[in-house]
Formats: structure tokens, sequence, C-alpha cells
């Protein structure tokens, strides 16, 4: 798989909730979102400013305009900066799927979209590594996205059978889309979606997700960027935001915390298979990534595994009158 179809794999959509917002007048709303939330939306008519907790402009969204939110910041959505936010909870009630939100009695603004959250205990990494914003102004690219959330919105709706699973392909599809189409757009930040985009640098990336056990050396993945080792080392600082040798041990870690999740395999296993030889040096290098020992990841990954499963069982269970 290509890096970007690779990265996705790894986020698990788990829950959707699909709405619309009505809102008309002067109205303010401030959103504080957990990390592992990403929101997608279509503005069918009006417009409004969108501002992310970290990026110094606004953004202006007008009809026919699509965005998507994959990173998780805190956001504000308003007819006009100058005004004070409130905090969203008090205009949004516990979310129904196709339900509309009013505020100010509507008719300026009408946007759809839809919020769903990523599962793993490595989503907030994941996540980190995506554009703060992705804003689709292009009207043949708006199609696409388009279609997604409206289709969401009535398998939501309707309740049709295998609907729940024909949202979770729509949430997918929408992020996947929505992130190519970014990817196409050639100006980015600093960061692995530079990276990407420079068709050298990308070859690179490619290698090292095509076999990430190899014992890379900076010398070969400059040979398969086609540059010069120190070339390639200064240009892969610079676009991503890390040197090529640092993006090699997270992509590492990144695999290692979804065997250390999904797999059940020991360490003397899952080590080897994303090249270390030794356990010690596999833990001090996951330890420095990921934040704790592969062990306490793993426990930590089941308790979280185990508690979602019972909430989901108390769920299904019927209920008695």
């Amino acid at each position: 798989m290509d890096p970007l179809s690779e990265v996705l794999s790894l986020l698990r959509t788990r829950s959707y909730v699909s709405s619309g917002f009505d809102a008309g007048g002067d109205w303010s709303l401030h959103f504080q979102l957990r990390n592992d939330i990403i929101k997608c939306y279509a503005v069918e008519a009006g417009g409004c400013w969108l501002a992310v907790e970290g990026i110094a402009e606004p953004v202006w969204l007008e009809a026919g305009d699509c965005f998507v939110l994959p990173s998780g910041r805190p956001f504000r959505l308003t007819s006009d900066m100058s005004l004070h936010p409130a905090d969203a909870k008090t205009a949004f009630p516990p979310a129904e799927p196709g339900g509309v939100v009013t505020v100010n009695g509507g008719g300026d603004l009408f946007l759809v979209g839809s919020r769903f959250t990523v599962a793993g205990h490595h989503a907030g990494l994941l996540l980190k590594m995506m554009p703060p914003i992705v804003h689709i102004r292009k009207k043949a690219d708006q199609a696409a996205l388009r279609w997604c959330v409206a289709r969401m919105r009535e398998e939501l709706r309707d309740a049709q059978p295998g609907g729940a699973l024909i949202a979770q392909h729509l949430a997918h599809m929408m992020l996947i889309q929505a992130l190519r189409l970014h990817l196409t757009e050639g100006v980015h930040d600093v960061g692995w979606f530079a990276a990407l985009t420079d068709r050298r640098l990308c070859a690179a990336i490619s290698a090292i997700h095509a076999d990430p056990a190899r014992r890379w050396t900076l010398q070969e993945l400059a040979t398969e960027a086609g540059m010069s080792r120190s070339v390639f080392a200064q240009r892969f600082r610079e676009t991503a935001g890390e040197t090529a040798m640092d993006y090699l041990t997270r992509w590492r870690m990144l695999l290692a915390g979804e065997q250390l999740e999904n797999s059940g395999q020991p360490i003397s296993v899952i080590a080897p298979a994303i090249g270390y030889d030794s356990e010690s040096a596999f833990t001090t290098a996951f330890k420095r990534v990921m934040g704790c020992t592969p062990r306490d990841y793993g426990r930590r990954a089941r308790q979280k595994a185990s508690a979602r499963n019972a909430v989901a069982e108390k769920a299904e269970m019927p209920r008695i009158a």
C-alpha cells in the first residue's frame, strides 16, 4: 500500500453521527474536541468563519465548500470574528443522527456533516500527522465529498439493514477523499503531508513503508530519493519537520503499537519483525516515541478494549419492561 493508505488503515472508525446546522443572525460557537474525533462538513447555503486553534488566520467558508478537521483541535464557527463565542454544548443537544440544530431561528447558514471517532491506543499520534484543516474549494473536488455526506445522512436517518456498516465505510471514504484532494493541491506547511507531495521524498517514505524491518541507512534512503546523502537529509528535515531516521523509528513504533494492541504477539516476535534484534533496544525506542514501555502499552490497550466491549454489550442487551 502507499504511505497514506497505510497510515489511514491504522485508524478504525467506531461511531458516527450525521446532522445539520442551521444558523441565523449573529452567532459564534466554540467546539472542544477530543483528539480521537474527526469532523467533515459541507456548506449547503450561506457562509461563516472557521477558526482552528493554532492556526493564525481564520478561513471563510461559503456555499459549496467542504472541510475536514482531522486533528482533534478545538475550533470555532462564527458569523463574525469579533463576537465572543459561546460553548457549543449550550446550543447542541445530545447528537441525534439526521437531526438539525437551529441557532437564532436559522436561515443564514446551513451546513451538513458527520463526525466520527477513531479507535486505537495510537490514534492521537496518527491524527497529529494530518493537516489541521482540509478545505476543499474546487467545484469538481466538492462533488465526491458532498455525495458521501448526503449518503451518510440518508443511511443514518432511514436505518436500513446494513446501514451502520455503510456509514462506517462512508466515514472512512470522506477522510481518504478529502486528504487525497488536499495532497493534490501541493501547498502545505512543514510536516508529513508536505513530504508526501515532494516526489523524491515520497519515494523514500514509500520505501520505508514497503520494508520497515530493513536496516535502512540514510545513504540508502537518499538513493531511493535519487539525491545525495547531505541534500536528502536537509531536505527531509526542512520539509517533514523531522529527520528521515526519526520518521523511520516513529513509523516502526506505530506498527509495533498496532501489533501490541491487536495481535497478542510477544515482544520477542514483534521487535525483529520491525527491524530490532535486541528487545532492550526496541523497548528503549518504543518508550521514547510512545511514552511508555511496550508492556504497559499493550496492557492499557487491552483494558480500553475490554471497557469498550463492555459498553457495547450493555447497549445491546434487551430492556426488560
